[in-house]
């Protein structure tokens, strides 16, 4: 079963955190079509946070067109986002996880790396746009 997780020292709201939870985890087909989300009850019990928050995620993502709520069984995920097939994901993930590793052993702090990949998307970006 799907289950989410906080990072309080994010910055980021508890709701959207839950939101992109389930935007990551549709986009790398960890969830799909049909599959139900946890209750409400059941996340702000596991969360220990107030369940209008989670009621504000749940809205969000119905909103987008990517859950929506079934009188009395839950909210499920309705529609899924476009995305290479999973398969596409395994070397590149192993790549990934080689490079962290090596991050790690360079004496990198994560506030380094998270700095360190977003420079080189947007310098990515840029070379693409331009």
């Amino acid at each position: 079963m799907f289950r989410f997780q906080l990072d309080g020292s994010s910055g980021i709201p508890p709701y959207l955190q839950l939101v992109h939870q389930v935007r990551q985890s549709l986009l790398l087909g960890y969830l799909r079509p049909g599959d139900r989300l946890p209750t409400v009850k059941e996340v702000a019990g596991d969360l220990a946070i107030n369940p209008n928050t989670v009621v504000k995620a749940y809205r969000q993502l119905e909103h987008e067109g990517l859950a929506g709520g079934r009188p009395g069984q839950g909210t499920f995920i309705t529609a899924t986002l476009a995305s290479p097939p999973p398969d596409t994901y395994t070397e590149l993930r192993a790549l990934l996880e080689h490079w962290f590793r090596a991050a790690e052993a360079a004496g990198l702090g994560e506030e380094t790396v998270t700095a360190l990949i977003a420079v080189v998307r947007d310098d990515v970006r840029k070379e693409r746009v331009g």
